[in-house]
Order: structure tokens, then C-alpha cells, then sequence
């Protein structure tokens, strides 16, 4: 066997081990919310569009959507967050249950507003649809003390007995902030279990984790720098940021240009960007980066490697349209694909 195949083993052995794989998300749940309409005229009322309702749909975003891609991945997936009673909560829990994922270890809280971004996207017929406006309904964050958050605790503990790994997915709304993280880490609950990090505003406030995955405007708001081009600026900030937090690994994701692994006492290596850099729709491409980055070191890769597995399920998730998941039978023909290429040529 040529040693391109056996790298195309190495990887494809690793994705099928996800099915063996249990994996806790203690997170910020969002619904996300899609509403298609047809162009209909102009209105008289004010220089905007008048849309012909066509379709409405609601899917998992934010934390849930990095649950919907794990549960994809063939992983066996336990959500802790919070929810809503509402439509937009019963929807969300909807499409775990089809994809018989526990909800269990989700809060619904009456009173408490789910989470909900509504794109409003306008096209014709012969044409393809276009996001026009995007409507946000938030909650107020919950606060350290709320009763719901003991919940949280304790579900994730008992999660954590049986998995191989925690993700924790932080956008702010309480679910998933550094003090629910150290309630849970307390008593040994993490064990040696890797936890990576996907924090929107926060990440240098964590502590015990393993491994984060911010995107590059994050990390310049983190340190206060600008990175741009300079690789050299990028690869000093990673390093900055593996230090600071104390991480075993990081990878910074980079849009167009792919990412950046690091990890502790190697030299960082970029990654180029997998498929084409015309991108369809990014929404929700750092949820399926860190699921599956997540998975590959539960099951056992080291962070280059489980860095390229992500870019490969990254490059996948931003050609479709809407908040989408990637398949473990997509992740392992995209790898073939491309791992394979050199011993076809």
C-alpha cells in the first residue's frame, strides 16, 4: 500500500470511529429561522419590496447547530442548554428528537424567549434567493445565579460520565458561560476528556479547556491586533492566545484563506481552504468546524490532522445554502477525494 493510501485509511478509519464517540454540548441553543418570499412590486408605501409568502423554516443554529452536525457525523451527541416554551423551542427540540438525540439535559423555561434569528430572504421565480434582512429575538442573558443554570451543571456532569469529549459553544446567552464551565469542572467531571472552546465574545475568560476554534476577527478582537496578511502576526497571535489560555491546541479559522493549527511545541501550519473560495452561504460554518474537530480528537487524531478533517467539513457546509451539516459519507468521499488525489495522478 502506497503511503498516499494509507493516509486516506488513516482518515477514513478515524471518521468511521465517530460512530463509537459520545460527545456532551453544553451550549447557547438558537433557532434559526428562514422565511422565503417571491418578489411580488415595489409598495406604494415605502421604496421596499412586497414578497409573496413561499416557505417558512426553522433549524437548529448556534449550539444546536453544532449538535445537528455531530448527530450527522454518526456521534452520539447529549445537548445541555436552554430553550423557550415556545414555537421556536418546540421546532428546535422537533429535530433533535428526529434525529433521536436526547433532549433531556435542555431547560424549557416559560417566560424565557428561544433564541431566534429570522432571515427574510426575496427572489423570483427563475432566480436564485437573496437575504435581505435578518430579525433577531434574544433573551436576556441569564445571570450566574438563575436556578436554571443548576440544571445545566448537573446534566453536564452526568453527560460527561459517559463521553469522550465536551464542546462547549458560547454566543453570549448564558447557557454556556466560564463560571457554568467551572461548576461543571468541579470534582474532576472533565477527567482527561478533551473540551473545546467556540466563545463569540469571551474565549480569554475560560479556563480548563483543551482546544479552541475562533475565527480570525475574533482573535483580533481578543488581543487587539489586526492580522490581516501578515502571517507572521497571525502565527504570534496564535501562539499569544495558546499561552494566555493555556490550550493544548488551537485552530483559527480564516474564510477564504483556510486556517491555522497550532499546537503546543509544534510550529503552527496553515491550512488551505478546502473546494472553492466562492463560497454559497458561510451561516453556521464555524458550528461544523468545531463539531468536527471535536470529534476527530474523540477519536484519538492530533490537531493537524483533526484540523484537516474540519477543513475538509468546512469546505462542504459553506457550498450549501441556509444553516446545513455535513454527512460522515460527504466528510469521507471529500477526503478520498482529495487525499487520494496525488495516487491518480
Amino acid at each position: 500500500m502506497s503511503k498516499v493510501n494509507r493516509e486516506v485509511e488513516r482518515y477514513r478509519r478515524l471518521v468511521d470511529s465517530f460512530r463509537g464517540k459520545t460527545i456532551t454540548v453544553v451550549g447557547d441553543l438558537v433557532a434559526d429561522e428562514f422565511v422565503y418570499g417571491e418578489i411580488s412590486r415595489v409598495s406604494r408605501e415605502a421604496p421596499v419590496l412586497i414578497l409573496k409568502h413561499r416557505e417558512r423554516k426553522v433549524v437548529p443554529g448556534g449550539g444546536a447547530n453544532a449538535v445537528m452536525n455531530l448527530a450527522d457525523l454518526g456521534v452520539t451527541v447529549l445537548p445541555v442548554g436552554v430553550v423557550g416554551n415556545d414555537e421556536q423551542a418546540k421546532l428546535l427540540l422537533e429535530c433533535f428528537t428526529k434525529k433521536k438525540i436526547s433532549v433531556s439535559g435542555i431547560v424549557r423555561l416559560k417566560g424565557y424567549t428561544t433564541t431566534t434569528k429570522t432571515r427574510i430572504l426575496a427572489g423570483t421565480t427563475h432566480s436564485g434567493r437573496q437575504q435581505v434582512v435578518r430579525m433577531d429575538r434574544e433573551p436576556e442573558p441569564l445571570h450566574d445565579t438563575h436556578p436554571a443554570l443548576l440544571n445545566i451543571v448537573s446534566a453536564a456532569k452526568e453527560f460527561l460520565q459517559a463521553s469522550d469529549a465536551l464542546l462547549v459553544s458560547d454566543y453570549g446567552y448564558g447557557a454556556a458561560t466560564p463560571r457554568v464551565l467551572n461548576f461543571i469542572r468541579s470534582k474532576g467531571a472533565f477527567r482527561d476528556l478533551p473540551v473545546t472552546l467556540d466563545s463569540r465574545y469571551r474565549m480569554l475568560e475560560f479556563s480548563g479547556i483543551t482546544a479552541a476554534t475562533p475565527n480570525e476577527p475574533e482573535v483580533e478582537a481578543a488581543l487587539g491586533v489586526q492580522i490581516g496578511h501578515d502571517t507572521e502576526k497571525l502565527y504570534s497571535s496564535g501562539k499569544q492566545l495558546l499561552e494566555k489560555m493555556k490550550l493544548q491546541s488551537l485552530v483559527i479559522t480564516r474564510g477564504s484563506d483556510g486556517m491555522c493549527a497550532f499546537e503546543r511545541g509544534e510550529e503552527p501550519e496553515l491550512i488551505p481552504v478546502h473546494g472553492s473560495d466562492q463560497v454559497t452561504d458561510v451561516t453556521g460554518a464555524g458550528d461544523t468546524v468545531i463539531a468536527t474537530f471535536t470529534a476527530a480528537l474523540a477519536a484519538g487524531a492530533d490537531t493537524i490532522t483533526a484540523a484537516r478533517i474540519a477543513n475538509f467539513a468546512g469546505g462542504i457546509v459553506v457550498m450549501k445554502r441556509g444553516t446545513a451539516t455535513v454527512s460522515r459519507r460527504e466528510l469521507t468521499d471529500a477526503m478520498e477525494q482529495n487525499l487520494g488525489g496525488a495516487s491518480r495522478q
